[in-house]
C-alpha cells in the first residue's frame, strides 16, 4: 500500500464538531476500502490568502493515510461532491513524519535562527560603501548637448 498525506479545507461556517465528523466520514471511506488512517491533525480555522467560493476563512485538517490508490480516489470523489469541502490535496510520500506537523509546532521568535542575509541598516544591510561626490549638480550630464524633445518640435 502507498503512503499519503492528505489536507483538506472545509467551509468557515461549519462547526469544529462538523469538521471532526467529516474527518471520521473520510476515515471510514479509507478503512472500508482496505486502508488505514494514522495521524489526524485539526489545524483549526485559518484565513485564506484569497477567497474560495465566497469564503475568507477555512477549517484545515491533515490526515496521514496508508491505503491503496483506489481508496484515496474514492475519498477524493466524495470530497468533490461535498459542499462543505472547499479544496483538498493528496501527496504521495516515502514515509510519514513523526511528531507534530510544521503547522502544529509552536515556535517563538527567539527560537528561529538568523535570517538569510541582513535586512536593514541595523543588521548590517544596505551597505554599499561611500558614495562618490556629486559634481555640477547632476554629474557629467550638463556637458552633453541636448536635443529637443520630439513632442515639442
Amino acid at each position: 500500500m502507498a503512503l499519503y498525506e492528505h489536507v483538506f479545507l472545509a467551509r468557515q461556517d461549519i462547526s469544529a464538531q462538523q469538521v471532526d465528523a467529516l474527518v471520521e466520514q473520510y476515515k471510514g471511506v479509507i478503512e472500508a476500502n482496505g486502508g488505514k488512517v494514522g495521524r489526524i491533525e485539526n489545524w483549526g480555522l485559518k484565513s485564506l490568502t484569497y477567497r474560495i467560493k465566497k469564503n475568507r476563512k477555512a477549517h484545515y485538517a491533515l490526515m496521514d493515510i496508508d491505503a491503496p490508490p483506489a481508496a484515496v480516489q474514492e475519498m477524493e470523489r466524495q470530497m468533490r461532491i461535498s459542499e462543505d469541502v472547499l479544496r483538498y490535496m493528496t501527496l504521495a510520500v516515502e514515509k510519514h513524519e513523526e511528531g507534530p506537523s510544521a503547522m502544529m509546532q509552536k515556535r517563538d521568535r527567539d527560537d528561529r535562527g538568523p535570517r538569510d542575509g541582513a535586512r536593514g541598516p541595523r543588521e548590517g544591510g544596505f551597505d554599499r560603501g561611500p558614495r562618490p561626490p556629486r559634481e555640477g549638480g547632476f554629474g557629467d550630464r550638463d556637458d552633453r548637448p541636448r536635443r529637443p524633445r520630439e513632442d515639442r518640435v
